[in-house]
């Protein structure tokens, strides 16, 4: 049974001032999706491409909070975050709040995920199924 759907659209040259101020990125993104990166190393496609891995994993995290209907309430951005299968699939990790959250919410629930960007948008679809 489907418990709820989210979905959510980034703008990704937003992420252009996050890539280079890391205060933001500690704040919103945990370790193991942050990108070490020298901006003033990278060329423009460099900085582009950075720029949607950022904005595509915000708006899986903002999905997430609307499929679970709570909306960002109770837990940190930075404890739902993206990591990639081997096979480039993505799945959304859990820890601290938002783990605990989810399953008192949804006992046993799965969480499944989609992503995508093209130029300056990346979107989003979170379903949680219980």
């Amino acid at each position: 049974m489907i418990l709820g759907t989210g979905i959510d659209l980034a703008e990704v040259s937003r992420f252009k001032k996050w890539i280079t101020d890391g205060e933001l990125l500690k704040r919103y993104f945990n370790d193991k999706e942050r990108k070490e990166n020298d901006c003033l190393n990278l060329t423009d496609r460099q900085i582009s491409s950075l720029c949607q891995h950022y904005a595509v994993r915000f708006a899986a995290k903002e999905a997430f909070s609307k499929a679970l209907g709570t909306g960002v309430v109770g837990f940190e951005l930075k404890d739902v975050y993206v990591l990639n299968e081997s096979s480039g699939k993505p799945y959304l990790v859990l820890e601290n709040k938002a783990k605990e959250i989810f399953d008192s919410k949804c006992p046993g629930g799965k969480i499944h995920i989609s992503l995508s960007h093209e130029k300056e948008f990346a979107i989003a679809s979170v379903i949680i199924e219980i």
